[in-house]
Parts: C-alpha cells; structure tokens; sequence
C-alpha cells in the first residue's frame, strides 16, 4: 500500500495491534519460525523479533506494499516475499507458527477455504495459525465506512470456524473484541489519512481508552481466532 503520510513501523502499539501480541502465546514466537501472511508496514514483525523469533518471513501481495517495512526494518531474522495468501510461495510443512492480522477480508471473494487450505499445507503439524477480522455485526457493519462504500467484507466466527474445520484446523480460541473506541479510531484514520493527508489526531486521548476496551471488555468490531493444525498420530 501506498504510505502516503510516511508511517513507520513501531513497537509502541494501542488497540487492537496491542491485542494481537497479546493474543498471541509467547510459545508460538520464541525459537520459531513465523510466516506474517499481510505484514503491513511491519509492526508484528518488529514484535517478534523483539520477542525471540528464530526466524519470521513478512509476505506482501506486492513489491510495494513491502516498501516501508523494507525501509525501516533492518536484520538477519527476517526475510521479505512477495505472494498471495492463497497461493503461498513455500514449501509444505515450512512454519510454526502463522499470523494473518486483517487479511482474509481482502482476498478474492469465495476464495476463504483457499487461504486455509494453504495455511494448513505451510504450517508444521501441532502449528498454529492466528487471525483477526472485522466482525459481522450490526454496529461494527454500521459504523464502518468501507463496509458502506466498497463492500468491506465482515464475517461471522461461526462460518469462519466452519471453514477452517473443513479444512483441517482445530479451533483453539476464538474471541471477539473492540468496541466504540476502535470505531472511533478507525474513522479518526480514515478521515485524517484520506481527507487530509495527516496522521490521526486526539490519539494520546483514544488510545489508553482502546487499551482498557480490549483488555478488559468484551467488543463487537473484530474477530481474533487461534487454529491448531492437528497432529499426525
């Protein structure tokens, strides 16, 4: 994605950021080798290299969506590809552990059985793969933007679960979190990055709110999901 008011990669995270290392077991980081299937602009990757990865590959759908994690981020750990999530460009059984943090929502329509598919053919077995979505619900529906306007996919954890289980995962915890402090934030980026070509403001007031949402209330705006791929007997 085009960084069009130069952000960079940071390990002072909020939210629902935050979460997702939170979320994630600290076994399934230290000493592993880790597949971030969207990196972004590259916050998880710092996160698992700060925290003991053996080895974490950051994978875009395109040479510029890797542009600012390329930039920033500089070590031996880390290896960046460029690929699909439903076409993996790696061998079968290559990885611990996988993160797809909103991800499943921007591949092709109808192709969500793919991207588990080809999770389970990359993990090891007994690995596990992690994942975060917007959650389909009437006020996380309502107060989303892109669900209006370009058809933002939202998704019930029920038929996620339904899909990953066809296709070989178990369903280890699934939790649903963010509430109207992250409606507010992602609409405050919307409107600042998009409108006015700015970062965010008012984030020293949303963000220790969106903190104590995501530890300590249950939410409506996403899905978190951890998936095991089970072991061979």
């Amino acid at each position: 994605m085009k960084n069009i008011i130069d952000e960079k990669p940071t390990d002072k995270l909020h939210g629902r950021t935050l979460f997702n290392t939170k979320f994630v077991g600290a076994s399934d980081i230290k000493d592993k080798t880790i597949l971030d299937i969207g990196c972004g602009y590259g916050w998880f990757v710092l996160f698992a290299i700060n925290n003991g990865a053996k080895k974490i590959t950051a994978m875009e759908i395109t040479a510029q969506d890797l542009v600012t994690a390329k930039k920033y981020i500089k070590n031996n750990k880390i290896e960046f590809r460029i690929g699909s999530a439903i076409k993996l460009p790696f061998k079968d059984k290559t990885f611990d552990t996988l993160v797809a943090w909103e991800v499943i929502e921007h591949i092709p329509k109808t192709n969500e059985p793919q991207l588990f598919k080809e999770a389970f053919r990359v993990l090891k077995d007994g690995g596990n793969l992690y994942l975060s979505t917007p959650n389909h619900s009437f006020f996380s529906n309502f107060f989303d933007p892109a669900w209006w306007l370009i058809g933002h996919r939202h998704y019930l954890p029920k038929n996620l679960s339904k899909i990953a289980e066809k296709n070989g995962f178990i369903v280890k915890k699934t939790v649903i979190k963010g509430g109207f402090w992250e409606v507010l934030d992602i609409n405050n980026l919307y409107i600042c990055k998009w409108f006015f070509r700015s970062k965010p403001v008012f984030k020293s007031f949303i963000n220790p709110k969106q903190d104590y949402s995501y530890k300590n209330c249950n939410g409506f705006t996403n899905i978190f999901m951890q998936l095991e791929k089970c072991k061979k007997k």
